[in-house]
């Protein structure tokens, strides 16, 4: 088949929306040397392949290959267990073969794990070996100094030579619900803290999280369509029910443990960890309303903490990637709401101020810091959808990032990569610096998509929501105007609207099907400023408002038929589209409901409860938010809006109870409804026939239920 053949569902489904080929996961040496990262080798291959590119080479840069799955295994079958699967469900980890690895401190070994082996390569020699390690093994990551591999097997914290000898065990779980050195689901799931282990810079001794997950009640994840299978047994802490106690323990190589202590009760949450040569070891750990956290240095002697910084916030604290750490000259490094802006701090200083809007650390220097970061509230001109790379020093802000678009970076020193996308190209451009001057650039492997997006990116309605406008390929105004498709996330920690070319395909694929597709980023999504984000507080259902205000807005400058007014969505957007079709059927004439949180109790103790607070106490809230005790159910026929209802029955995120029960409740409300179950089916959708289908499927009942 050829590429002219094939249509945009099969290769968005068969490229992982066009993940596959790209370089990702990129780290560059302390001395400059060299860039390593993951690629696969083609644009259709799902097996990520280690790859170092060398800068110093007689002949210029050289790209080499270091290790390849296929290679390594033999032609054998990679076997994942339960755990690891699990863990690459939390990272929304689709891919096979090497999908993570770790670096000594001199970026001349790696580590990663392969269907259950623990494998260190020789980033020089370009060689990979597997080590004689009980398995199966999770996280190997390499001691600083090179000479150790720390990694997880069966709950217990282990740790090798590196030539294989001297295997042994540091702490052992006590029991059954107890694991050393793995992150509880909520840490990986909410936090983002996917580690549960962390090397001493002298590589003498680790911090090792110890859970115990014996107080969260138990659920079970069956698969219907394969009766003779157990349900599978998952620790869910649901909303206003028992965490994970989650302690931490200073391990010496011997096997010596000294706890660390802190006020546990007052501070469960093990948010953050940072342990680097410029301090001692650097905890985050947050109150369980997320209201109120707290910075804590540890004694490794002792286990004692003392606090370095306290924070505190009316409504909740939001967590952010690469902070806190210390700067080379032992000074905090924080983000920080202030002054209705987020800024970042080092010491007791904030450098930067309400025009920009800060994401994420990406690196300390010994004179700057480097951030991405988003325009912010009192930026001079908006930049929709934008996101760039700069450098803050007490001196001032300096862009790194150039050209409109999306932008991130990895640096060390001299070098950094830049990885930059923007509307008007597809994919992403990995481009190697030092010294602020490109010495090269990584092969980026992608297919190219079949089709081209158009967004339009502009703002909506009073409050200038940002959006994305999408019109058919080849569309003129002697068209007319055209049906509405709402394409939203629209909610907490997902932001849809940026200002690149390959997010949008999905929805530019959709309005070549002859809509005006539409991307709203409404109050409680990132990328403005706190009070747009904390806007939804006991309220996730503010989100809607925004949806209306923008559709509306946005009528009177684009062809926009609101007598033909769908939506669709996944995860929180599900929610959303479910909550048109319920409490806005005057504006919403059909909804594909994908995976929704219908019933806010189900969904987990830190996101909901951040947003909703103790379901205990305030059940009114929860009765607010959630679609199976919306009043709207019973209301008169002539409201009905036709609504599809997916969800994939082996998720255990948002697990399919959410979608079961707003079907039962729409059942004895006489609401006519279809439901499509996906047997076997995570809340990802990796299975390549799968993907492609619900495409077609859902235009099949969006044109059906419009009368297209």
């Amino acid at each position: 088949m050829t590429s002219s053949e094939i249509t945009f569902p099969l290769q968005l489904a068969r490229t992982m929306r066009f993940t596959l080929g790209a370089p990702r996961a990129f780290t560059v040496s302390p001395d400059g040397g060299r860039v390593v990262y993951l690629r696969s080798g083609s644009g259709t291959d799902r097996s990520g392949q280690l790859w170092v590119l060398d800068l110093d080479g007689d002949s210029g840069p050289r790209e080499r290959l270091v290790a390849d799955p296929q290679a390594l295994l033999g032609g054998s079958r990679e076997r994942l267990s339960a755990q690891e699967r699990a863990r690459r469900e939390r990272s929304r980890e689709g891919s096979s073969g090497i999908v993570g690895y770790a670096l000594d401190g001199a970026a001349e070994s790696a580590a990663f794990a392969l269907s259950g082996k623990v494998y260190v390569a020789d980033l020089g020699a370009g060689t990979a070996r597997a080590l004689p390690v009980p398995g199966p093994v999770i996280d190997p990551r390499p001691s600083p100094d090179g000479r150790h591999v720390a990694y997880v097997s069966k709950g217990a914290l282990r740790v090798v030579g590196v030539d294989g000898e001297a295997d042994r065990a540091l702490a052992e779980p006590e029991d059954g619900h107890v694991t050393y050195g793995l992150a509880e689901f909520i840490a990986a799931e909410e936090m983002h803290r996917f580690q549960g282990f962390w090397w001493s810079p002298e590589s003498d001794r680790l911090l090792v999280a110890r859970v115990d997950d014996s107080p969260v009640q138990r659920w079970w994840i069956a698969d219907p369509a394969h009766p003779e299978r157990k349900p599978a047994e998952v620790a869910y802490p649901a909303a206003g029910t028992p965490n994970a106690e989650v302690g931490l323990h200073v391990v010496d190589l011997d096997g010596r443990r000294t706890e660390v202590v802190w006020d546990r009760d007052r501070f469960p949450y093990l948010a953050r960890v940072h342990w680097s040569s410029y301090g001692a070891p650097l905890l985050l750990v947050q109150a369980r309303d997320q209201g109120s956290q707290l910075y804590l240095a540890v004694d490794p002697e002792t286990g004692a903490t003392r606090t370095v910084h306290a924070d505190e916030d009316a409504v909740w604290l939001e967590l952010f990637p690469g902070v806190p750490a210390w700067a080379p000259d032992g000074r905090l490094v924080r983000i920080t709401d202030e002054g209705g802006a987020r800024r970042l701090a080092v010491g007791d200083r904030t450098l930067t101020r309400g025009r920009l809007h800060i994401q994420s650390v990406l690196d300390i220097g010994d004179s700057d810091v480097l951030v991405s970061a988003s325009a912010g509230a009192d930026a001079a001109e908006p930049e929709t959808g934008e996101s760039h790379v700069y450098r803050v020093n007490e001196l001032g802000v300096e862009r790194v990032s150039e050209g409109g678009g999306v932008h991130t970076a990895v640096r060390s020193g001299r070098v950094t990569v830049l990885v930059s996308a923007a509307p008007e190209r597809p994919g992403s451009t990995a481009r190697v610096l030092r010294d602020g001057k490109e010495v090269a650039v990584v092969e980026n492997r992608a297919e190219r998509p079949v089709l081209t997006a158009r967004p339009v990116l502009t703002e909506g309605g009073a409050r200038r929501i940002p959006c994305a406008v999408l019109l058919p390929t080849g569309y003129s105004e002697s068209d007319g105007p055209l049906p509405v498709l709402m394409d939203p996330y629209g909610g907490p920690h997902g932001r849809r609207v940026v200002a690149a070319h390959n997010p949008h395909l999905t929805s530019q694929w959709f309005a070549d099907q002859g809509f005006a597709v539409v991307v709203a980023d409404g109050r409680g999504t990132p990328g403005r400023s706190p009070a747009w984000e904390k806007a939804v507080k006991d309220d996730l259902a503010l989100s809607l408002d925004d949806q209306v205000e923008a559709l509306h807005g946005l009528a009177e400058r684009f062809p926009l038929d609101l007598d033909r007014v769908a939506i669709r969505g996944w995860s929180f957007g599900g929610f959303l589209a479910g909550l048109a079709a319920l409490r806005r059927p005057d504006v919403f004439h059909a909804a594909v409901v994908g995976a929704p949180v219908t019933d806010q109790r189900l969904y987990d103790t830190h996101y909901t409860e951040r947003y909703l607070g103790d379901p205990a106490k305030n059940p009114e809230v929860y009765a607010h938010n959630s679609l199976v005790t919306d009043a709207g159910l019973s209301e008169a026929a002539e409201q009905v809006r036709p609504m599809l209802i997916i969800h994939g029955l082996a998720d255990d995120n948002v697990v399919v109870a959410h979608s079961l029960r707003l079907s039962s409740a729409l059942l004895a409300a006489g609401r006519p409804h279809e439901v499509l179950p996906l047997s076997g089916v995570t809340h990802m959708t990796p299975q390549e026939k799968v993907a492609e289908n619900l495409l077609l499927l859902q235009v099949d009942f969006l044109k059906r239920s419009l009368g297209l």
